[in-house]
């Protein structure tokens, strides 16, 4: 590892597992103190027992992302603590599944509490605390179903699509303070969140031939590309919006076997 987030103090959201919880483990290994965040204790205390384990530095905060007092109260309190804030990583998220004619307008509005509302009242806390220090790096995590339509997941693709154009709008306003804000975009990444989907053997090899690496993602490649958007190898990128996805998102239709 290079250390290029020593002594930084980073705040990941939905840190319990999946992409939160490796790229956690990948800022601890980089030098950071992180603060992991979600609604359940116990995932939370399993990740920080593995940074300590490996000789990182981490926490745990136990609050729910789409409740705003509960969301800037955890991220006001690790400024107050550790007497700053310089990486905030809005991962969690939540969804819906179902066709539009049969989602209630409360099954829409569930898409947008955490991915939408929780993105921005994190981003809007981070551009107040960073500037106050000198600056920061906020990555938002996005996916490709906010770039492209998906059956049945029009509310999630909505959300996600919001959060890649308010990502870009907050760059704009975070530049003179040197608070970069940047997304990040993955296609299917193996998680809990998926594993219903790939644990199916004709499904995984469908979802593999859409993608021209013929694979799908693990969390700790997205975590690599997290912690270069952190990383003050990025200070001159802000506003950009990154494809970690296997090459699915450049192509109209893959080779057929």
């Amino acid at each position: 590892m290079s250390g290029c987030l020593k002594d930084k103090i980073a705040f990941v959201t939905g840190g319990g597992s999946g992409i939160g919880a490796a790229t956690a483990e990948r800022f601890a290994r980089e030098g950071a103190t992180v603060v992991i965040c979600g609604r359940q204790l116990e995932p939370l205390r399993a990740v920080t027992e593995r940074i300590k384990q490996a000789g990182g530095i981490a926490s745990a905060v136990v609050a729910d992302v789409s409740n705003e007092q509960q969301f800037v109260s955890a991220l006001e309190k690790v400024a107050s603590e550790y007497g700053r804030l310089d990486i905030l990583v809005n991962n969690a998220m939540a969804f819906t599944w179902g066709g539009i004619e049969d989602m209630t307008t409360d099954q829409w509005h569930e898409n947008f509490k955490t991915s939408v509302d929780g993105t921005f009242w994190g981003t809007r806390t981070a551009l107040k605390l960073m500037r106050e220090t000198g600056g920061g790096s906020v990555i938002n995590i996005s996916s490709i179903c906010g770039n492209l339509g998906t059956a049945f997941m029009s509310g999630y693709s909505a959300s996600k699509a919001a959060v890649v154009n308010f990502s870009r709008a907050a760059a704009a306003e975070g530049a003179k303070d040197n608070v970069r804000i940047n997304v990040v975009t993955p296609a299917i990444v193996e998680t809990p969140a998926t594993a219903g989907m790939l644990s199916d053997n004709n499904s995984r090899k469908g979802t593999e031939k859409l993608i021209p690496m013929g694979r799908v993602g693990q969390p700790e490649e997205l975590a690599s590309a997290i912690t270069f958007l952190a990383s003050d190898d990025a200070s001159y990128i802000t506003g950009a919006e990154l494809p970690v996805d296997g090459g699915r998102s450049a192509v109209l239709i893959t080779a057929l076997d």
